[in-house]
Parts: C-alpha cells; sequence; structure tokens
C-alpha cells in the first residue's frame, strides 16, 4: 500500500506493458510445444477466446475461428439477434467516420428488440457447422433470454459484463442469483469480468467454469475516462490466478479457468497473460484487422451503444490478412497483430516451456 496524501491508501498495481517475461537456461524447439486447451470437456488447438463483440463476431466468423481450432463467442444481444439480416447495418455503420454521429446511429439501431428466434437461429448456424457453440450474455439480459439459450444445447454460456459480481443489489429489478443461476443449468458457465482476488473468489464460488479477468474492450473502452474503473491487467491476472490456487483447496480440487479479457491486443500482451497465471485469452482487437471482420476495420464493444452512458468508442484498424493468418499465420508485419498462436509457440520454445500451464512457472520481471 502506498499513502495518496494524508487520508488516503492506494495499491500499487502494474499493466501488462510495465512486465516481461525472461529467458531460462534452456531452449526448445517450438514443434515439442503444445498449445492445446481443455476446459470442462472441450478440447482446443490453442487457449483463444473470441470476443463476443459485433464488430468480430458473426456467426460465420464464429465458425471459422472454431474451424482454426479455437472458441468463438457470438454477442446474442447483437444485431446478429436484433435483425434478421444485419449486413446493411454494418455496412453504414463502418461509412460513418464521426465518432458522436457513430454513437447516436449505433444507439438507434440496437434499440431493436431482441428476438429469442433469433438467437436459436443462429446457434443452430453454428452448430450445424460442426464446431463449438457458445453465446454470451449481459448479467442485466441473463434471466430474461437465458431460456432461449439453453433450447440450442450450447457448449458454453458466457455471461459478460463490465463489472459482475456473485451478488447484485437492487431495489428494481429482481438480481441475478449467479450461484442459483450456474447450479441449475446444465451447461458450463464462462463469468466476468472481475479484477480483484476477493470477487474472483466469489465468482468461483458460484460454480463457474471459468472466469474472465478484466472489463473486455480495452482498445475500444472509456470506461476509465466516464467513471473512473480501471483494470490493471498484469495484477488482476496474478490475484485472480492465487484465488484460482486457494479456491482449488477450497473446493478439494476444483479447477477453475482464469480467462484475460482485456488489453489482448498483440501477441506479447497474450503471452504475458498466460505468464501472470491465465489459462487462456480472450481476443477482440487482433480480429478486427481481419478481412473477415464484420465491422470492416471498425471495432467496437456493447458499451459503445448504451442508451443512455454510452462508455465506448469505435477504433478504427487497418486490415493485416485473413483469420486464418492473424491467428495461425503466416504473419507479413512484425508488430504482433498476425500469427498470434505461433508467437505464443516460440515465447514457449524460447522460455523453455512445453505447455502454456508449466508456462505459468517462467520469471518475470518489472520494467
Amino acid at each position: 500500500m502506498e499513502d495518496i496524501g494524508r487520508g488516503k491508501r492506494a495499491t500499487k498495481v502494474y499493466s501488462l506493458d510495465e512486465v516481461a517475461i525472461v529467458p531460462s537456461r534452456r531452449t526448445r524447439g517450438p514443434d515439442q510445444v503444445n498449445l492445446s486447451w481443455k476446459i470442462d470437456a472441450m478440447s482446443f488447438d490453442f487457449p483463444f477466446v473470441a470476443a463476443p463483440m459485433d464488430s468480430v463476431m458473426s456467426p460465420a466468423t464464429a465458425i471459422e475461428f472454431g474451424r482454426l481450432g479455437g472458441l468463438g463467442v457470438l454477442n446474442l444481444e447483437g444485431l446478429w439477434t436484433r435483425y434478421d439480416d444485419p449486413t446493411a447495418l454494418l455496412d453504414e455503420l463502418a461509412g460513418i467516420d464521426d465518432q458522436m454521429a457513430a454513437t447516436k446511429r449505433m444507439q438507434q439501431v440496437y434499440a431493436e428488440p431482441i428476438k429469442p428466434e433469433l438467437i436459436a437461429e443462429r446457434m443452430k448456424q453454428i452448430r450445424e457447422a460442426g464446431v463449438p457453440v457458445a453465446g454470451s450474455l449481459s448479467p442485466q439480459m441473463t434471466q430474461q433470454y437465458a431460456a432461449a439459450v439453453v433450447a440450442t444445447n450450447p457448449d458454453f454460456f458466457v455471461i459478460r459484463g463490465t463489472v459482475v459480481s456473485a451478488e447484485h443489489v437492487s431495489d428494481t429489478v429482481e438480481p441475478l442469483n449467479l450461484k442459483k443461476f450456474i447450479y441449475d443449468l446444465d451447461v458450463p458457465v464462462i463469468v466476468g469480468g472481475c479484477a480483484t482476488y476477493q470477487s474472483a473468489l466469489h465468482l468461483m464460488r458460484t460454480g463457474a467454469a471459468g472466469v474472465l479477468v478484466g472489463f473486455g474492450g480495452a482498445a475500444t473502452s472509456t470506461t476509465r475516462q466516464v467513471m473512473g474503473i480501471e483494470v490493471p491487467m498484469a495484477t488482476a491476472i496474478a490475484d485472480v490466478a492465487e484465488a484460482r490456487r486457494d479456491y482449488l483447496d477450497e473446493s478439494g480440487g476444483r479447477y477453475v479457468h482464469v480467462i484475460a479479457d482485456g488489453s489482448m491486443g498483440t501477441s506479447g500482451a497474450i503471452v504475458k497473460a498466460l505468464a501472470l497465471g491465465a489459462d487462456a485469452a480472450m481476443i477482440g482487437a487482433p480480429l478486427a484487422r481481419a478481412t473477415e471482420a464484420p465491422g470492416k476495420g471498425w471495432h467496437w464493444g456493447s458499451e459503445a451503444w448504451h442508451d443512455t452512458l454510452p462508455r465506448g468508442r469505435r477504433v478504427r484498424f487497418n486490415t493485416v490478412g485473413t483469420m486464418q493468418e492473424v491467428l495461425v499465420g503466416p504473419s507479413t508485419i512484425p508488430d504482433g497483430t498476425m500469427n498470434l498462436v505461433g508467437a505464443l509457440r516460440r515465447a514457449l520454445a524460447s522460455t523453455g516451456y512445453t505447455d502454456a500451464k508449466e508456462f505459468q512457472r517462467v520469471e518475470m520481471v518489472l520494467r
């Protein structure tokens, strides 16, 4: 703890930019590295989850992400569950450069009600492609649309919000009881975000299969400017990883996966997140650079179109290649935005580790 003047103390925290990994005396060939990730009963070729953001995930890109070996998550409060065919609206949004005009137009198009039948149709489309099926709702919408999601028999149900707690207090609406909700479900749940040891421990006690660390949408979020809330990802991941270890003992061996969600814009950030204790990374910004991205180079999260208090902005990225090139290469840009899997594989090989779990023991330094 450090003093902020005479009347307040604060914890010293670190972002991912302030830490780095250190090579050991041993190196390995990249061919010896195994990046497979298993959560609940599902196995994936690499530990990446596609963020449920309309700018990167459509049914088609969720299918492509799954075909390549990861877990694509569709935003079930997005344009694909509000409109039969939102492509014209996505084209329209891509043509708006002015930030204020874009926010106003997004507030208008996202005012269209969510249609349960479209939730079923989109999830069925992904299921029929033969890849893992996952959909995301915010805590505020979970009770209203959970039945429609569960009826599609998804492989994962993601509950994702800016700040998610195991206990929400309200005088106006019936709060979501996460522990009861997850207990009653026959679908593994991934829930978050959280940023502290205590909040993560509470979420793990609800029975979640995975916990999201961070508030997501780091490249697009203005939560720090609007609400003064910010997640120092290096410290947050390390704290939540410690909560996972303590919960493992407390529960008698139940392992909850820690998924870094926010500031995952480059392969280097992903590498450091796993070194700090994350089991996987939820990525958005790198996928917004893919030619298949629905946002056509623009990237935004759900906070950007909030009807009364937008806390996000659209960010413009240059398209660098196909989704396959972004994920597994080959890369043509030396800045960590392409071949994310190859970069992670080489980082483990360069530090002498053969899998991501073992890599969590790697030495780290503060810059």
